[in-house]
């Protein structure tokens, strides 16, 4: 085959690749805004707006571009459909990769070209990997969703190309170009994220095995080669991405503090000074054909052009945009929003254990106020003292006891003691066996083998030990029997869990197949995917220090290492056409056999991604998905016009944003998050108008809840009465009125635990906090009360009360989740919602199951007339874990239906109360959400039991029983399943059996005798038959 034929199918078979990728995920992808950050990324790219730290500038403008195409309803799904094209992209350059490892060992002829059966199968190898990572478990649910990941992956496989074409042109004229392309690439890629510099080693040793391409390095000059690696890489992550902004930051600060100039006048005067001096040097080398000194100063050019892209951020938020996380207005915020500031440091080579003992030393930083920077005082930096420090930390973090107490489980009775502190010293190696165990197999491993031998199911698992989620499964009887036990017998939600997809372990053993055939033939190509492999993978989880209980599965992450792998797997083809062609041992039965060989291994081989594919397929289609925009619309709707909503997490916000400020739902409220209220940017943002959101009516100065400034508020109360709220933030606010800490410091403090709201009666009838028929209960004021054992407030509680303390009930004031933390006595006067707790001037003590006062016939119409159950009633969609958890857990729509059929119970309404009921099995189907899902250890089972009950109550036995009937069914296939494995599942079988024991008990009380019985019986040959 010629040369130019090679190309011509090459680059054919190439684009095959890409069209069953690009068709594959825009065909599942999600049709608007997923849970957790893609709410967030849609929203912040529709609009251009700031996103969480560290930026993503060059994702939202490639996403803003693809959304100008479309109309708002359709913003998400042109977002997403550009991640499906990024990802297919990414398996198109993954191809030629392979390709090129693959020519490197399957020769061609002695005049350089290949026979048709070596072309067969060196494009064979690109397909084969290529398409195992297209339908591999971790890209693919990245590949559907607007999430910075797809992205990012393309252009680590851009950069990875890139790098072939010079290593493939460097002896031609102008090769370096394609250098300059990996630097500008690389400095685009820091504004999507930062995973992309991993690959900065593998490219430093092509760079170098292209220097002596026939020759060789010995083991020093290897080690040489990985130490430039290593400081390219440190020179880009930490001094070019956190000194430029820094040097900028202080040219800032002699602009506007010394001369005078606006914000941000000294930053972009140094960026033009820097770019300046750029062009002059690149002038200047090329006059002088100083070539080598030219080409590094081109690559650092174009590094800081990509890189500058940030300014957009500081330009965005300067215009005070609705989502304006971290508010980077100022290069100095602009430093900590590049720093991750808010999500604290990990120690890596050498730090503290979970209970160093530490002293806090005091900081300083510049921050923003008025027209000038004034120097602040920080939260200060922990310095832990040197006996509570150890090499290579890995159990570190002691912020939650449940984190200790897993650490511990590592330790047993072993450890150091250590002066001042609770809890010993991990020994070395006990710091190793959770790395092993923790960090590396249950974070890393198990995410290997879930996309290259198989995965259980998609619950999620975060801690090591469980056997009944979260594993992997190889489908292999004998193997996952001897590791997990047999669990044929397991409920439906566990056996028939979509997410269980059995590989066979046959993409693991042609990935195994491939690095031996790849390091037998190729040494130095089979080190440049281990890098590549390594650098993405396993330093990853090094770096990261993750601790336990992850609030969700992280193998997104290791995606670059699952990419390498595939490379592997590719390989595979090369070597089974090798190894056969090879055991022909005459040359005429080779030539004879060397198509059809070439053709049979392909093909035979292709079915192992057609065998990932089949299995993938169901649970990572994400059409007629729509079920987290839909809560987020509930959310809002659950508010009175031009309300206040306080949400506390990602997912309880995010969809919101993404609600308000793409689709238009309820512009009106104000979203309040409380995990973000303890930074000043986010009070800030209160205080300004936002879409149709009238400003909070704030008093507290900047200067009282600056970063580092009152994250601690103590309670000093000296008087035990109760006092104005107003007038306890007055002497909050005044400048005097200070407390001394035994260290001697001046704090500011709240002087009451009993705070007086007045309430004004016109303003809650006028603007729907209340119906007019409780005028009669409003009382003149209420009194909110601080717990005894409460010492100190938080900065969102702070807000709180500043909030509350010019409140004119002039705006309702919606809560999620009762409040959450926020602990400041407002939970006793809160009214259910449904979705959500409305603040009201009555008292009410309520627990989620028993919701006190309420206003049934406003509950009643927002269930018929506001909230909306289009999506989440819909059986043509794949219920994944998170919707599971948030709909049977986090939020039970089941209890939110009970709880307003018994509100409608209180009122004597019985028909309406049924059909209270039989909505709810209509709007939360069995086929997605069944009636038993006990593992997951959610509260859903209580809602059935509660729901059978209240149909009994409501007159309705016949559809009580066959709503027993239905769950008594599932409850003891769960516990059949659960005595088999009573040693792991004690818990959910007392669960199973109390949850029985109450059926047959309600059952037998209602006249259902007969059923009643039949549940014990069935019980008693149960326990008989073990």
């Amino acid at each position: 085959m010629s040369e130019k034929k090679f190309t011509l199918w090459n680059r054919l078979a190439a684009v095959a690749v890409f069209v069953i990728a690009a068709i594959t995920y825009l065909l599942t992808i999600e049709p608007t805004a997923s849970f957790w950050d893609c709410g967030e990324f849609i929203a912040s790219s529709y609009k251009l707006e700031v996103g969480h730290p560290p930026g993503n500038p060059v994702f939202q403008l490639f996403a803003r571009f693809f959304t100008m195409f479309f109309d708002n309803m359709h913003a998400a799904v042109a977002v997403n459909a550009m991640n499906a094209i990024c990802s297919a992209l990414t398996i198109f350059f993954l191809y030629l990769t392979i390709v090129f490892f693959a020519k490197r060992v399957v020769k061609p002829s002695e005049d350089g070209t290949y026979t048709i059966g070596k072309a067969i199968a060196i494009f064979g190898s690109g397909a084969v990997g290529a398409l195992a990572y297209c339908f591999s478990d971790t890209f693919w649910f990245s590949a559907v969703e607007g999430e910075v990941y797809a992205m990012s992956s393309l252009f680590t496989a851009l950069v990875f190309w890139a790098m072939i074409k010079w290593y493939e042109q460097a002896d031609t004229p102008y090769a370096n170009r394609w250098i300059v392309l990996i630097s500008f690439l690389m400095g685009l890629s820091i504004g999507i994220h930062l995973l992309n510099l991993l690959a900065i080693p593998a490219l430093v040793f092509m760079f170098y095995y292209k220097q002596r391409e026939n020759g060789h390095y010995s083991l020093w000059e290897y080690v040489k080669i990985f130490a430039v690696s290593i400081i390219i890489l440190a020179i880009i992550l930490f001094g070019i991405i956190p000194y430029l902004p820094k040097l900028a930051a202080y040219f800032d600060l002699f602009f506007v503090n010394s001369l005078g100039l606006p914000f941000n006048s000294g930053a972009a005067f140094f960026m033009i000074a820097l770019l300046v001096a750029c062009f002059a040097g690149l002038y200047r080398t090329m006059n002088r054909n100083q070539v080598f000194a030219n080409t590094v100063l081109l690559c650092f050019t174009t590094i800081v052009i990509g890189f500058s892209l940030f300014s957009i951020v500081i330009i965005r938020s300067s215009a005070k945009t609705p989502t304006n996380e971290y508010q980077p207005d100022n290069p100095f915020t602009l430093i900590r929003y590049l720093s991750r500031e808010q999500y604290g440091s990990t120690p890596l080579v050498y730090g503290q254990y979970f209970d160093a003992p530490y002293e806090i030393e005091k900081t300083t930083y510049w921050a923003p106020m008025g027209d000038k920077y004034i120097k602040a005082d920080g939260p200060g930096d922990i310095i832990y003292e040197s006996s509570g420090k150890m090499l290579f930390p890995r159990m570190w973090n002691g912020s939650d006891p449940k984190y200790i107490q897993f650490y511990q489980s590592y330790m047993g009775d072993g450890g150091t003691k250590v002066a001042g502190a609770q809890h010993k010293k991990p020994t070395f190696f006990q710091n190793l066996a959770f790395f092993f165990d923790y960090q590396m197999n249950w974070m890393y491993w198990r995410y290997f083998m879930w996309n290259f031998a198989g995965r259980q199911n998609d619950i999620h698992s975060p801690s090591p030990g469980e056997i009944l989620t979260g594993n992997w499964e190889s489908g292999i009887d004998f193997i996952d029997h001897w590791r997990l036990g047999d669990q044929s017998d397991a409920p439906a939600y566990l056996k028939e869990n979509k997410g269980k997809n059995h590989y066979y372990m046959l993409p693991l053993l042609l990935g195994i197949l491939g690095i031996f055939f790849q390091f037998a033939r190729d040494k130095r190509g089979s080190w440049l995917t281990f890098l590549m492999f390594f650098m993405t993978g396993i330093a990853v989880v090094i770096y990261l220090n993750q601790p336990p209980y992850q609030v969700r599965e992280r193998d997104y992450a290791y995606a670059g290492s699952f990419y390498s792998f595939s490379i592997w797997i590719g390989l595979a083809v090369a070597a089974a056409y090798t190894w056969i062609r090879e055991a022909c041992h005459s040359e005429r039965s080779r030539g004879v056999c060397d198509i059809a060989t070439a053709s049979a291994v392909t093909v035979a081989l292709l079915g192992v991604p057609a065998l990932m594919a089949a299995e993938n397929w169901d649970d990572h289609d994400r059409s007629n998905r729509y079920t987290a925009v839909e809560m987020a619309k509930n959310y809002l709707n659950s508010v009175g016009e031009n309300g206040i909503l306080v949400t506390h997490g990602d997912n309880d916000t995010f969809p919101l944003w993404y609600a308000q400020e793409v689709e238009n739902v309820r512009p009106d409220v104000r979203i309040c998050n409380t995990s973000l209220l303890g930074t000043d940017w986010h009070i800030d943002q209160m205080k300004y108008a936002v879409n149709e959101s009238a400003p909070l009516d704030l008093t507290v100065g900047p200067k009282q809840y600056l970063y580092g400034t009152n994250e601690y508020i103590y309670i000093y109360d000296t008087r035990d009465s109760a006092i104005l709220l107003s007038d306890v933030m007055r002497v909050f606010k005044h400048p005097d009125a200070k407390i001394p800490l035994t260290s001697g410091r001046q704090v500011d403090y709240i002087m009451s635990r009993k705070l007086v709201l007045p309430v004004n009666k016109e303003n809650v009838i006028k603007y729907g906090i209340l119906d007019k028929k409780y005028e009669d209960q409003i009382p003149e004021y209420i009194v909110l009360t601080i717990p005894a054992d409460k010492d100190y407030l938080t900065k969102p509680e702070l807000f709180m009360l500043d909030l509350l303390s010019n409140y004119q009930w002039d705006r309702p004031i919606n809560l999620l989740s009762m409040g959450g933390d926020i602990n400041i006595g407002i939970k006793e006067y809160l009214m259910y919602d449904g979705f959500s707790y409305r603040f009201v001037p009555i008292r009410n003590k309520m627990k989620s199951t028993a919701i006190g006062f309420a206003d049934p016939e406003d509950l009643y119409n927002k269930m018929k007339n506001v909230y909306t159950w289009d999506a989440l009633k819909r059986t043509d969609y794949f219920v994944d874990y998170q919707n599971f958890y948030t709909f049977c857990g986090v939020l039970s729509q089941r209890l939110l239906f009970v709880n307003v059929a018994k509100e409608m119970l209180k009122i004597g309404d019985k028909e309406r109360a049924v059909e209270m009921l039989d909505m709810c099995q209509e709007c939360v189907p069995e086929a997605n959400f069944p009636l038993d899902i006990t593992y997951m250890g959610f509260s859903n089972e209580y809602m059935v039991t509660d729901m059978i009950e209240t149909y009994y109550n409501a007159g309705e036995p016949d559809k009580a029983l066959e709503l027993a009937e239905r769950f008594s069914d599932q409850l003891f296939d769960s516990l059949y399943f659960f005595l088999q494995y009573y040693d792991f599942a004690k818990r959910e079988f007392e669960s199973c059996y109390n949850h029985l024991e109450f059926l047959a008990d309600l059952t037998s009380h209602h006249g259902h005798k007969e059923f009643s019985d039949s549940i014990n019986a069935r019980f008693e040959s149960l326990i008989e038959a073990e």
